[in-house]
């Protein structure tokens, strides 16, 4: 269970009747008035706090009525305190926040937002690369990040899992496991257990036995070869795309499901599925699991399919520090007037979001700036002839910045 990983070291302190702005029938409406909380943006929750492991999260409130009221303090989902002061440590990750004030009357307010632990350095922490986080019971599965070496038991829900491959590779540094068999469903903490015994956070896995689209199915060019990647693909038993339904497929696995798209005109569809159990097909997008997806079909190509994280603050040589999935040799083949279009996913728990074109040498490609990142999105660059010289003449392209996935990069 998520709480089993919440370690708590908790004081409290209680309003006086001397406190501002007091009301004093229980019939009030109960309000929050200190502190004042961000608000989100386009539909995601603000960063209330950000701080190191070794720091307590400490926060104070100022409610009324406070002599008829109850604070509730929740972190992902699961009470952790009552009283109007919060005082305690978590380990590494990024967690859900939510404080619930309620009066006697059963009248209620609440904020909520995300909490933000970094591991200190030289901790084990792992790092999110694309979606190796939604795992399958009795499967193989894999974790990136950092120090992983130090690794000797991974657990989750209370399991503990000791049969671990550490990997160096061009891939990135990781841990290669085997999902326990019995794990439940659901979404579970993950700790990284030491030789000495130590354990660190290292944020969650989302575990299913449903089938799960995670990649490549939000893009298509018509009758042409589509990859559709994800969980439990073998048990897809039909797609349904523009009235079309469609049964057979050039290849199948437990992880990828290969056929030959149907001839569209260029445009949005609805794409539905069906499994051999007679359920929806779901399909991950935008943060959330819906059993339709919008489909873009269109004559692009496609150059880059995938998730692949980008952030500045990785070490030199971590392969998430930048985005270089593109040779410097595909853009000797393009021609200037070009446009190349990234289709990116935020990270939400990221402050200070943006994007930038550059060539291999961190060179900003001319006429481009860096783009904030408030919300998923496709940036374009027009490949002038001065940004493909300039591309070949510093060792490639890259996308730098903070805080987002790339998804697509297609070329038009």
């Amino acid at each position: 269970m998520l709480m089993a990983v919440l370690a708590l070291s908790l004081s409290f302190t209680a309003c006086t009747e001397k406190d501002p702005f007091e009301t004093i029938t229980t019939e009030d409406e109960p309000r929050i008035l200190d502190p004042i909380f961000a608000n989100g943006q386009n539909g995601q929750l603000p960063l209330i706090a950000e701080i190191n492991r070794d720091a307590n999260l400490t926060m104070e409130l100022v409610v009324t009525p406070s002599a008829y009221s109850t604070v509730t303090w929740l972190i992902d989902g699961y009470e952790v305190h009552k009283g109007t002061a919060l005082n305690m440590n978590l380990k590494a990750g990024t967690y859900l926040f939510k404080v619930l004030v309620t009066t006697n009357a059963g009248k209620s307010t609440y904020r909520e937002g995300n909490v933000k632990v970094n591991p200190l350095a030289g901790d084990p922490w792992a790092t999110v690369k694309g979606f190796e986080r939604f795992i399958m019971p009795g499967n193989k599965a894999v974790l990136y990040g950092d120090n992983l070496n130090v690794v000797k038991n991974i657990v989750m829900d209370g399991k503990t899992i000791s049969d671990l491959t550490y990997i160096e590779d061009a891939k990135g540094n990781h841990i290669e496991y085997t999902v326990p068999a019995d794990l439940s469903e659901g979404v579970h903490r993950v700790l990284l257990v030491d030789e000495g015994g130590n354990d660190y956070g290292a944020n969650t896995v989302t575990v299913t036995r449903s089938v799960l689209v995670t990649e490549g199915a939000n893009r298509a060019n018509p009758n042409s070869e589509w990859r559709i990647a994800g969980l439990n693909m073998d048990q897809i038993a039909s797609l349904t795309i523009a009235g079309e339904t469609i049964t057979n497929f050039t290849g199948q696995t437990a992880t990828e499901l290969v056929l030959t798209s149907p001839k569209l005109e260029a445009g949005t569809y609805t794409l539905t599925g069906k499994t051999s159990g007679n359920t929806d097909v779901q399909f991950y997008t935008a943060g959330s699991v819906k059993a339709e997806l919008t489909v873009t079909i269109s004559s692009e190509t496609v150059l880059f399919d995938g998730h692949h994280y980008v952030s500045w603050v990785f070490a030199d040589g971590n392969p998430n520090k930048t985005f270089n999935l593109i040779g410097k040799d595909v853009f000797a083949t393009i021609s200037a007037g070009s446009t190349l279009s990234i289709h990116y996913s935020i990270k939400p728990e990221d402050a200070g979001r943006e994007l930038q074109t550059t060539s291999g040498s961190w060179t900003k490609l001319p006429g481009t700036d860096a783009v904030i990142l408030n919300e998923d999105g496709v940036v374009d660059v027009v490949l002038t002839q001065e940004a493909l010289d300039l591309i070949q003449a510093q060792d490639g392209f890259l996308y730098v910045g903070h805080g987002y996935y790339v998804d697509k990069v297609t070329l038009k």
